[in-house]
């Protein structure tokens, strides 16, 4: 799929959450470093739900020893995830 750049990656996501979740929608900024559980944007079926967006826009399979929170609970681990996935 070739690189994507980690800023188009956080506006991805930021847009997913945004979409697809209403406690993203009301928040005036989702800051990056911040868990996305504890914050309160999405719960366990939302994880689901962004890992299912994510395999299916990038092509990728996201297997079940990567379901962890190094690399799924916050925006900055999700980009650095999907880097080290190849996108």
């Amino acid at each position: 799929m070739g690189s994507v750049q980690s800023a188009t990656l956080t506006d991805l996501i930021i847009t997913f959450l945004r979409e697809n979740f209403i406690a993203a929608r009301s928040l005036k900024e989702i800051k990056t470093d911040e868990s996305l559980l504890d914050s309160g944007i999405i719960d366990s079926t939302g994880i689901l739900e962004l890992i299912m967006f994510l395999e299916d826009k990038f092509n990728i399979t996201i297997e079940d020893e990567e379901l962890m929170p190094e690399n799924l609970d916050t925006i900055q681990n999700l980009v650095s995830f999907l880097s080290s996935k190849g996108v």
